[in-house]
């Protein structure tokens, strides 16, 4: 080694001619200024084998100047100097003093420097070099992954690549054989090889997945041939992917259904399944009748799903007719690689039995749906024609005819129970050109009732027209004119339109009601007719409203017209034939012949209400009047300067019960006793006291139940006289100078008819009153 860097020092090229002549330094010695001689590093890159096992330092080579100078001092700088590299200052020998790895550091950089040890100044400009670390192939291959995956095909031939593993050395690959990998299938080499990119090929062409779908192999990788070193191992799942290479079977030999006959057509009669081993994406089955004279009932229809044969009728079927469908079918899938087919039979049969059972089917129209045709206001027309329908079922059972539904709704038009379609009334074209009615079709039981099985037709009548509807003016807006229009000026252009159905030939004939107006009439020939000033000069004080009757007939048959007032106003206007000035037209306002129906009754129901009220009151006033006699109307006309019958009075009123009301001051027990049916008591032995008692209540009651008198208060006045007499005097005229201490609040308690009362009864006595 140390050989080989002494030759590299020698035959180290020189070739800083140009440098040197630009690189000059001045010394001072003596105060004297010298030219620098040329100067030069000497020695070439360094090199150093990693990991040697000699002791520690290792030599590594030497850095030299062509400086001659006794006080030359070498150095080296950078990150590993002085730490893993150092320097010997006189010599330039560079040691490592520590063992190195080219894995983890392949080469150095150092910066080498030589000064004056007396003061540290340098000699030469710094100069960098690099030490190369040599690599041994100490290092196995490992693998980047320690699970690899691919797949392949099933069924492929040999050699078909299906994955490719790697694995990496970490030695110089620069050195021939460090890094070099070797691979080998040391599991399921039966099946698959490897080469030495690490490409894993296939060695068997009848790998099949539905055999074994998966296979799982060990690789090794190690170094190249003729070098030593460890080896590392990897995993590889290999999955074979599925081809289309099976046919479909059918799991059983024949199949059998039952379906009713009212099964609607493209509904599900039955499924037959099938299998097939392929992955599901590559059954494609087809399924086809081999025998059998039904391809025209039934199809066979594949569930892309789950592959199964779904069997639908492509028409009715009827139990009466045929009960028993037997045919062939075959399973196929046409999209099979005959390369990998295998033996076995590529079809596969089974046969299908499809029973019909019998079900109470509603009744069947012969016809669908029913147009009819009939002109309008026709009142001979009253059969438009019928509907028919049968009983399907073996029972022939009798059919009747209902209307469900019409549009528009109402009694327009009626079905029988036979099915013949009436018209009650003649139809209207201009109300509905057409007519739409639902007829239903019921089977009749044996017991006369009607089956809840029932079919529905459709039945269309159209109105044909006739010109039976006048046409009418399309007013316009509120036309106007000058007063100094001229003549021939365009007034307005009118227009009119018809309820009838307008052929198109048909064209409005326009025309005035008289000649002898102002105006005139042109017609433009495509429907409309425009209203001119004739003369000009309209005169507003003789009229400032014009009426026109303009005449419009059609060109049916036969010919109809109508009459129209068209109202115009004559208006001031400037130079410019602008208006300024119109009169307001009175508004119209029409009220709906409905709507003043509505008005009479609301009118009629206030008046009848009216009338019962008064009725009610005026009889309620007789029953008061026959209520009372003469002897109760006489004692309520009682005046001041009457003196009464004397003490002897006692002996029909013993007023000695309301002075002990009027002395205790309560209010006595009400009677509820209806005024109207309010009678005297009768005479019998009682005393006078309870006469007396029961007179006042009913009196009162009356004032209190009456609510037809009038709303003041009446003054009754008893004036009992003699010697007699046990009661004090009750007269108004003694009682304002009575000394009695009696209170006559209780007056108060009586309610409203015993007001006044209380107020004369319940003043001081030295009020006045004036009545």
């Amino acid at each position: 080694m140390k050989l080989i860097l002494l030759l590299s020092l020698f035959l180290a090229p020189a070739f800083a001619y140009k440098e040197s002549q630009k690189t000059k330094q001045n010394f001072s010695s003596n105060n004297t200024s010298h030219k620098r001689l040329k100067r030069d590093w000497i020695w070439n890159q360094m090199h150093i084998k990693e990991e040697i096992d000699t002791p520690l330092p290792h030599h590594v080579g030497k850095i030299t100047s062509s400086v001659r100078n006794n006080n030359a001092k070498y150095i080296i700088e950078g990150e590993y100097a002085n730490t893993i590299f150092k320097v010997e200052e006189t010599s330039g020998d560079v040691y490592a003093f520590e063992r190195l790895d080219r894995e983890k550091k392949a080469e150095y950089e150092l910066t080498a420097l030589i000064i004056d040890r007396r003061n540290n100044r340098s000699l030469e400009p710094p100069s960098k070099f690099i030490i190369k670390v040599y690599d041994i192939n100490d290092n196995a291959p490992v693998f980047v992954q320690k699970v690899f995956n691919g797949s392949v095909p099933e069924m492929s031939p040999v050699g078909t690549s299906v994955t490719k593993v790697t694995a990496v050395d970490a030695d110089d690959p620069t050195v021939t054989g460090h890094a070099t990998v070797t691979y080998q299938v040391i599991k399921g080499d039966e099946y698959f090889t490897v080469d030495d990119s690490g490409v894993i090929f296939t060695t068997r062409a009848d790998l099949d997945r539905e055999n074994q779908s998966t296979y799982e192999i060990i690789v090794k990788a190690k170094d190249a041939p003729g070098f030593s070193g460890d080896s590392s191992t990897a995993t590889v799942i290999i999955t074979l992917t599925d081809i289309n290479d099976n046919f479909p079977v059918f799991k059983h030999q024949s199949f059998h259904f039952k379906v009713p006959e009212n099964v609607s057509v493209g509904g599900e009669v039955g499924r037959v399944k099938v299998e097939d081993i392929d992955e599901p994406q590559h059954r494609n089955t087809k399924y086809s009748f081999v025998r059998g004279d039904y391809r025209d009932t039934f199809e066979i229809v594949a569930n892309p799903y789950t592959n199964e044969g779904i069997i639908r009728p492509k028409k009715p079927l009827d139990f009466e007719k045929v009960a028993e469908y037997r045919f062939d079918i075959e399973a196929t899938d046409p999209t099979v690689d005959l390369r990998y087919f295998k033996s076995g039979g590529s079809r596969s049969i089974s046969t299908v039995t499809i029973e019909v059972t019998d079900v109470d089917e509603p009744p069947v129209f012969t016809k669908l749906p029913y147009e009819f045709k009939v002109r309008e206001n026709d009142p001979e027309k009253k059969t438009l024609g019928s509907v028919w329908a049968y009983d399907p079922d073996a029972a022939k059972r009798k059919i009747r005819f209902v209307r469900r539904k019409a549009s528009p709704n109402g009694d327009y038009i009626r079905v029988s129970d036979t099915g013949i379609i009436q018209l009650p009334k003649p139809l209207d074209r201009e109300f509905s050109s057409s007519y739409n009615i639902t007829v239903a079709a019921q089977e009749i039981l044996e017991d006369g009732r009607p089956s809840d099985r029932e079919s529905h037709a459709q039945v269309h009548v159209i109105v044909i027209d006739e010109n039976d509807n006048a046409p009418e003016l399309v007013y316009p807006e509120e036309p106007r004119v000058c007063e100094n229009a001229a003549p021939g000026k365009v007034i307005i252009r009118i227009s009119a339109t018809d309820k009838d159905e307008i052929s198109p030939r048909g064209f409005f004939k326009y025309s005035l009601a008289t000649e002898d107006s102002n105006f005139s009439l042109v017609e433009n020939h495509d429907n409309t007719a425009n209203i001119t000033v004739k003369y000009g000069q309209f005169n507003r004080e003789l009229a400032k409203i014009h009426y026109l009757p303009v005449i419009i007939s059609d060109n049916g048959d036969p010919e109809l017209s109508s009459t129209n007032t068209l109202v115009i106003s004559v208006c001031k206007c400037n130079e410019k034939g602008d208006f300024t000035f119109c009169e307001e037209r009175a508004k119209q306002v029409g009220v709906s012949i409905q709507a003043l129906v509505a008005i009479f009754v609301c009118i009629f129901t206030i008046i009848v209400i009216a009338l019962l009220i008064l009725l009610r009151k005026r009889h309620k006033k007789d029953l008061s009047g026959l209520g009372r006699n003469v002897a109760e109307i006489h004692e309520q006309l009682v005046t001041y300067d009457e003196e009464g019958g004397g003490e002897m009075d006692t002996t029909s009123y013993d007023v000695s019960v309301l002075n002990s009301v009027r002395k205790n001051g309560m209010k006595p027990e009400t009677v509820p006793s209806p005024y109207a049916q309010v009678q005297k008591p009768p005479a019998n032995p009682t005393s006078g006291a309870e006469k007396m008692e029961i007179m006042i209540e009913v009196k009162k009651d009356e004032a209190d139940n009456d609510r037809d008198l009038l709303p003041y208060d009446t003054l009754h006045i008893y004036g009992y006289e003699g010697a007699e007499s046990i009661a004090e005097s009750l007269s108004s005229l003694e009682s304002g100078s009575s000394d009695s201490d009696i209170d006559y609040d209780f007056l108060n308690d009586w309610g409203p008819r015993f007001k006044m009362l209380a107020e004369l009864y319940g003043s001081e006595p030295n009020e006045d009153f004036v009545y």
